[in-house]
């Protein structure tokens, strides 16, 4: 298990959450991603962002009154099974 803490990113914190799902969590590890509110729009497009980059949402609760954790499990066939819903899609 592994914690992040994308609060100093502000809104931006996309990225930086895409390159340790991609990179820094093994298949099968959990990470717990710290990042701050702002708009509660984030936490449906965080979460929505990790389960189209294989990841298994196991948790996500408001921290304090201005972060948010996200608690996710990387699964690889969840990343192919977005994959394969993507490809279907665009047919």
């Amino acid at each position: 298990m592994k914690r992040f803490d994308l609060r100093h990113l502000g809104a931006d914190f996309y990225t930086k959450m895409g390159e340790i799902l991609e990179s820094r969590l093994q298949n099968g590890e959990v990470g717990i991603l710290l990042f701050e509110l702002g708009e509660f729009s984030n936490v449906a497009k965080s979460a929505e962002f990790a389960k189209k980059n294989g990841c298994e949402i196991l948790n996500s609760v408001r921290f304090n009154h201005c972060d948010w954790t996200l608690v996710v499990r990387k699964d690889s066939n969840l990343a192919s099974q977005a994959d394969s819903a993507d490809l279907a899609s665009q047919a």
